[in-house]
């Protein structure tokens, strides 16, 4: 299997299937372990950059195909974003190479016709290029849309809570590649040390430190870092800088017991254990057997396995109440933060899934809430930019629960830029938030809420 047969197969799973873009390309490699480096990276790029960039991509091949393509078989409209894909944003890639293997890509999906159509529609789309972009500056909102792939709501939104300016580099930084993002596991080694140790192990790699998250390391041109013996001696994990920045907004001290609620696969657990030197009572609690599984083989790797891990459904009463130092409550949420790394959710998420998870999330942190001892800290977070989970789901618990005020960020301690990242005004003045465009971390929303003694 090729790199770009590859690619085709994950992007009809996202579309037909409605798989996750990141699980399915990974099956997907594990089942071609024979792939070379470059070929692995290429159908990365391949299924990444299609999904960022298909709103671009149907709009140019629709000005040549009189008829659209919505009608056209699923594998057939794979095969002709790639090739568009191809053609309109990777340099290295032979025009002629990138046409004929769309092409053969359709003949064996549909036959000769489709063969033909994806043969007229890609070498004049080769000749002629993409329809000019509209002007940023007369209409954003059409810009964010066509560009940034934005359904018109997420437009609006964008623009409604951004100036202008940002909300076109939010757009432009949603579309863009992300880098992959390493925690230096801190019990076992530092930040430069792991920097130099990847530098040796990788060195055409583009490594950087994060401005913003103390042990985060920012990687380019670096696949497959489970490759590395850096990662086989536990000394990182993958950790966005946004997610690392939340660990140390909630912090850990040695002697607590602290509440990791909705922990996932367990990398702000490891970040907590870490910064309480392995000497923390973590609780990690997960709707998700599945996760909680990966969750403790990583912390095994990383030789933190002394976490708790538990099934809870935090739509119910946990078992014990007023009983945690620290919560951490990382709630599932509309994810616009994370469209960089998440592509497919333009394609998914609606304007009306908002109300429904602002409203979860109220009853996530109420339940969180009660578990905390007086004078407890419970740090609330999600990844993403709207209102209505973020300062509105924020004010909406300060009224239920007036024993909880808000604790500016700079309490966390000096190790993360605050002021840089705090909110001024408003309920929720002295959280934080992190942009794609401006900190090279997913957008995340958090506050510190400190129960009274």
């Amino acid at each position: 299997m090729s790199a770009r047969d590859l690619a085709r197969g994950v992007l009809v799973r996202v579309e037909r299937d409605g798989a996750f873009a990141g699980r399915a390309l990974a099956a997907a490699l594990d089942r071609a372990p024979e792939m070379t480096p470059a070929d692995r990276g290429l159908a990365t790029e391949l299924v990444y950059g299609v999904l960022r960039r298909r709103a671009r991509l149907d709009r140019a091949i629709a000005a040549l195909a009189h008829k659209g393509i919505d009608g056209l078989d699923v594998e057939v409209r794979a095969a002709l974003r790639v090739g568009a894909y191809q053609l309109l944003f990777l340099d290295r890639v032979p025009a002629y190479a990138a046409v004929s293997d769309a092409v053969e890509a359709c003949k064996r999906a549909k036959g000769q016709g489709a063969a033909g159509f994806a043969n007229a529609i890609l070498r004049g789309l080769g000749r002629t290029g993409e329809p000019p972009l509209p002007d940023a500056n007369t209409d954003p909102a059409l810009f964010l849309e066509i560009a940034a792939g934005f359904p018109p709501w997420l437009a609006r939104l964008a623009l409604a809570e951004l100036p202008p300016a940002d909300a076109l580099a939010f757009g432009e930084a949603s579309v863009a590649a992300a880098p992959v993002t390493l925690r230096a596991n801190t019990a076992r080694i530092d930040r430069d040390a792991l920097l130099e140790r990847l530098r040796a192990e990788r060195p055409d790699a583009a490594l950087e430190l994060s401005p913003v998250a103390p042990d985060a390391i920012l990687a380019r041109r670096f696949d497959a870092p489970a490759t590395t013996a850096a990662w086989r001696d536990g000394l990182c994990a993958v950790q966005d800088a946004g997610a690392q920045v939340i660990a140390e907004l909630c912090g850990a001290a040695p002697g607590e017991r602290i509440l990791d609620a909705c922990a996932g696969v367990g990398g702000k657990t490891a970040h907590l254990l870490a910064l309480a030197g392995g000497r923390a009572q973590v609780e990690a609690v997960d709707v998700s057997p599945a996760k909680l599984r990966d969750a403790e083989r990583a912390l095994a790797r990383l030789g933190l396995g002394s976490a708790k891990l538990a099934v809870a459904d935090l739509t119910r009463p946990l078992p014990e109440a007023g009983v945690f130092d620290r919560a951490l409550l990382d709630a599932p949420c509309s994810g616009l933060g994370v469209l960089r790394r998440h592509p497919e959710a333009l394609l998914r998420r609606t304007q009306a899934d908002l109300t429904a998870l602002a409203a979860a999330q109220r009853r996530m942190l109420s339940t969180v809430a009660a578990a905390l001892r007086p004078g407890g800290l419970l740090v609330y977070a999600v990844c993403t930019f709207d209102r209505a989970e973020c300062e509105d789901v924020v004010q909406a618990f300060l009224r239920e629960h007036p024993r909880f005020q808000v604790e500016p960020a700079t309490a966390a301690g000096g190790r993360v830029p605050w002021p840089r990242l705090m909110l001024a005004g408003g309920p929720a003045a002295g959280a934080i938030r992190t942009w794609p465009q401006r900190d090279d971390a997913d957008g995340f929303f958090a506050v510190r809420l400190r129960a009274a003694r």
